[in-house]
Parts: structure tokens; sequence; C-alpha cells
């Protein structure tokens, strides 16, 4: 690249002059409201509220006819009904994303895989929250009994197998838009154009 400076997200931390819970339980989400200041401007202080989250794993399970695991769940925030994928929290401190994405690929949609890619982690909104995703490719499926009870939302989702070229001219029409399955799905397909799966 010359002496162009490499593309790439930098850690950085502007200093904090004071912090407060907004709310905090016994979740794993919290909300605290920091005041931060500009670099080198004493005088430019201001507010940010920030969701604290752990983080999350999303899987996008793929069989054998180019099919995609779906689920279909209630979201009460939107107020929709949304085609998702398998995905949960990283709410076990420590935890490896990947353990994390078998957990969740096991307990969603009662299925194993033989074959994990880790295609990529992103941040979900970083103007307000620490949440990253990471997104996993899960191949070679393997229906197993489920070793887990359903609860809430989950208790009352559909699971189903979507052909990969109908969810994503879904996305493109717009019809499906959760942000992790677009991301998934849409790198996936990437990916595998490029030679790099």
């Amino acid at each position: 690249m010359g002496n162009e400076e490499q593309l790439a997200d930098v850690a950085l931390t502007w200093p904090v002059l004071g912090s407060r819970d907004v709310h905090r339980d016994d979740w794993v989400v919290a909300v605290r409201q920091d005041t931060i200041q500009r670099p080198g401007h004493d005088e430019d202080s201001f507010r940010r509220l920030v969701v604290e989250d752990p983080g999350a794993v999303v899987v996008l399970a793929i069989d054998e006819a180019d099919r995609v695991v779906a689920l279909r769940q209630y979201r009460h925030p939107v107020g929709m009904r949304l085609v998702e994928l398998p995905a949960g929290k990283l709410d076990k401190a420590g935890e490896d994303p990947l353990v994390a994405a078998q957990r969740e690929l096991r307990e969603e949609a009662a299925l194993e895989a033989s074959d994990w890619v880790h295609l990529m982690t992103t941040y979900a909104s970083p103007g307000i929250t620490s949440e990253t995703h990471a997104l996993f490719l899960a191949r070679g499926l393997r229906e197993i009994p489920r070793d887990f009870d359903l609860h809430h939302e989950e208790a009352d989702m559909t699971l189903e197998r979507v052909a990969l070229v109908d969810l994503i001219e879904a996305i493109f029409d717009g019809r499906v838009a959760d942000a992790p399955l677009v991301t998934a799905v849409l790198a996936y397909d990437s990916l595998r154009s490029r030679g790099r799966l």
C-alpha cells in the first residue's frame, strides 16, 4: 500500500470524566451514561448512553442441498416476527464464541455440525453499544435431540430450511431485514464467490 496507512479500525479511548448506571440488574445487558471529553479540548465534554452487552454469536447453518436453517421469531422492540438465524448471547464469562455457537445451534435448531468456519465479527451498533456479532458458518449438519427447554419468544419460534438463493432474493427485495442474518448470508455468498470458502 506504499506510504498509505493500512485500512483498519484502531483501538482508542477518549477520557471519561464521569459515569453512572441508568439500569443494571442481574441480566447480562446494562445501560450507563458516560461523560466523555474530546482529547485536547477541555471545553468539549458531552454525554453518551452506552448499552453494555457481552456480544452474541450467529450461526449460518447450510445443509448439503444449499438450504439455510432459518427461524421465525417474534421481536418485541420492532413489533415483528423476523426471519433470523440461530443465535444467542455470549452470556457465560470467558466462553469461546465457537463453543457458544455450537450450543446455540444445538439449543435452537436441535442440530450439530461437523464443519465450522468463523466468517467475521462485527459491531452491532457502535454508536450506542459494545455488542459484537461473531458470525459462523456451520456445515455437515446432523439432527440431534434438543437438550434445552425453550422459553418466552423462543417457545413460539418456528424452524425451516430455506434455499440460499431464495433467502438472498428476500434480502434484496427487502422482505428480510435482520442485520445479523443479512450480514452472514451476504458475507458467505461473497466469500464463496471469491473462492475463500
